[in-house]
C-alpha cells in the first residue's frame, strides 16, 4: 500500500513534469526552474528575492540557481545586484519583460495542470491532495536545505572550529 502510493506520487509527478515542461519550453522558452525563479519572483514584494532564500523556495542547488538567473538574465527577464542587507549575498529582480513572459506562460500553465492533475479529481480531492501534500512538504522542510547548512571552511590551526 504505501509503496504503491509512493510509486503513484513519482509517476504522475513525473508525467506532470513532462507536460508542463513543454508547455513552458513551447510558450515561452523556459526551463521548468526558470519558471519556478521568475513566478516566485513575481509573487514576492517589489519581485525581488536573495538568491539563497530562491535556492530554498525552489529546491535547487546555489550553483545551479546561479546558472539558470544568469540565463534570465541575458534574456532581460532579471537583473542581478549585490544585496542591500548582506554584501556577500546576490539580490534577482523581475524586469517588466519578465513578468510579461511569465504572464504568457501562466495561462497555458495553468491550463496543463488543470486538465492533467486536477480535472479527475473532485473539489474534496483537490482540498485533501492539498493537505496531504503540504503536511508531507512541511515535514520534509523542518530538515534545512542544502541551500541553509553551514559552509564547511578549513579549521584555523588550534581555532577549534570546523
Amino acid at each position: 500500500m504505501q509503496l504503491g502510493a509512493y510509486f503513484a506520487l513519482i509517476e504522475a509527478s513525473s508525467l506532470l513534469k513532462h507536460a508542463v515542461e513543454q508547455q513552458l519550453q513551447d510558450a515561452g522558452g523556459l526551463s521548468y526552474v526558470q519558471f519556478q525563479l521568475l513566478a516566485t519572483l513575481g509573487d514576492a514584494p517589489g519581485g525581488s528575492r536573495r538568491m539563497t532564500d530562491l535556492a530554498d523556495g525552489v529546491v535547487y542547488s546555489r550553483s545551479g540557481l546561479t546558472y539558470q538567473a544568469q540565463m534570465l538574465e541575458k534574456r532581460g527577464l532579471v537583473v542581478r545586484t549585490p544585496s542591500l542587507e548582506d554584501e556577500r549575498s546576490v539580490t534577482v529582480t523581475l524586469t517588466d519583460e519578465g513578468r510579461a513572459v511569465l504572464g504568457g506562460v501562466l495561462p497555458g500553465h495553468v491550463a496543463v495542470v488543470d486538465d492533467l492533475l486536477l480535472a479527475p479529481l473532485s473539489r474534496e480531492d483537490v482540498e485533501t491532495l492539498a493537505d496531504i501534500l503540504g503536511r508531507a512538504r512541511d515535514h520534509m522542510r523542518r530538515t534545512p536545505p542544502r541551500s541553509a547548512a553551514p559552509r564547511r571552511r578549513k579549521a584555523a590551526a588550534g581555532s577549534g572550529e570546523g
